[in-house]
């Protein structure tokens, strides 16, 4: 970039304008009218902390590229959708998703600290994406209470920690009085991309006795400044257990080194890796895909480079509101009559016969035997 470092570590106020983006030293001036452009139809914003992680990193890394806007963003293919996993399809009520038997989505609030280039939602997030009315909300419960099925609920959005504390506390003492709901589950961006978020006062809007699972949002390891590693540690040093979730992204974490090292700064931080998305077909994100295929190869080459603690599982979300499902590589294949081709992690072939291929061999034989 030709504007200096120094102006972009100054920002103290989000970035929200394309305007913004050149004062910050983000983009180059010339970029500003097509990026104002696309910002009427996609939201940006860019909280303090990351816009100092970028000036303190590679302004066009892995980190910038996530949440920096590009004109790459205006080429869309036949194949992209408005709405990738098929919310709507599965949204029986105002701020619901219930697309599993035994649970639900709870979307609360439609607006995010950060937003990201690649999110799936991005028609329906941002400015005037308001938080449900206490209408809507109420009835949004009543639709969980009335489902004995509903066995944990999924606080989404939008970012439900954007929610001052009292009014988290409320949900949540109203999730805590329905007895089916045994567990709460909360995707955050929060804890990495505006830590100071993290306080005492929220912390002890999520503590509740029924399991509260945090799922926080990372892609990158540079997103864990000291003041993230910090909210991390309040949210772990309060008993509540964290998970992760972060996309497979082109130029941001899609090969061995820059994944491996993203995974082992989760579990350094007491966050268990639980989803690697492969990236949805968001409208404009297709200079984010990578190939299913590469995605199974890299996962095959962690699975023989780093720790099993850091493995998370690799998920496709199928188009239309199918669900998830894994897609990670196979080691087995086939040979007929229990026998299998097992692969390695060194990628050496070696043979394996299943037990109850045995087992059924061995009764065969005994039975010839009897009726001799």
């Amino acid at each position: 970039m030709g504007s200096d470092t120094t102006a972009r570590a100054t920002t103290r106020t989000p970035v929200r304008t394309a305007s913004d983006l050149v004062t910050a030293g983000l983009i180059e001036p010339e970029h500003a009218a097509g990026i104002s452009r696309l910002l009427d139809e996609f939201a940006l914003a860019i909280t303090p902390s990351v816009a100092e992680t970028i000036a303190s990193a590679d302004p066009s890394g892995g980190v910038a590229r996530q949440f920096v806007p590009t004109l790459a963003e205006m080429v869309e293919t036949a194949d992209e959708l408005t709405d990738p996993i098929g919310d709507d399809a599965h949204s029986p009520i105002k701020g619901i998703v219930h697309r599993y038997p035994d649970r639900v989505l709870l979307k609360p609030v439609h607006v995010c600290p950060v937003y990201c280039r690649f999110c799936f939602r991005r028609e329906r997030v941002g400015p005037g994406g308001e938080a449900l009315t206490k209408a809507e909300l109420s009835a949004a419960l009543d639709y969980i209470r009335a489902d004995p099925e509903i066995w944990e609920v999924i606080l989404s959005g939008g970012d439900p920690l954007v929610l001052s504390p009292r009014r988290l506390a409320d949900i949540r003492d109203s999730l805590e009085a329905i007895d089916h709901v045994r567990v709460v589950r909360i995707h955050s961006r929060v804890p990495v991309v505006d830590p100071l978020r993290v306080t005492p006062a929220l912390v002890g809007a999520l503590r509740r006795p029924k399991p509260t699972y945090i799922v926080i949002h990372a892609n990158h390891a540079d997103e864990f400044t000291e003041a993230a590693r910090s909210a991390c540690a309040r949210l772990a040093d309060a008993g509540l257990p964290l998970l992760s979730q972060s996309v497979l992204l082109r130029g941001v974490n899609d090969e061995p080194a820059s994944l491996a090292r993203l995974l082992r700064t989760f579990v350094e931080n007491r966050i268990k890796p639980y989803y690697l998305h492969h990236c949805d077909l968001a409208r404009g994100t297709g200079h984010f895909r990578t190939s299913i295929a590469d995605g199974q190869q890299l996962m095959r080459t962690l699975r023989g480079r780093i720790s099993g603690l850091c493995q998370p599982t690799y998920v496709l979300d199928i188009p239309g509101g199918h669900g998830k499902v894994p897609v990670g590589p196979s080691y087995l294949e086939t040979g007929g009559e229990g026998r299998f081709d097992v692969r390695d992690l060194r990628g050496t072939h070696h043979s394996y016969q299943d037990a109850d291929a045995r087992a059924d061999a061995c009764d065969g034989r005994r039975g010839s035997t009897r009726r001799t």
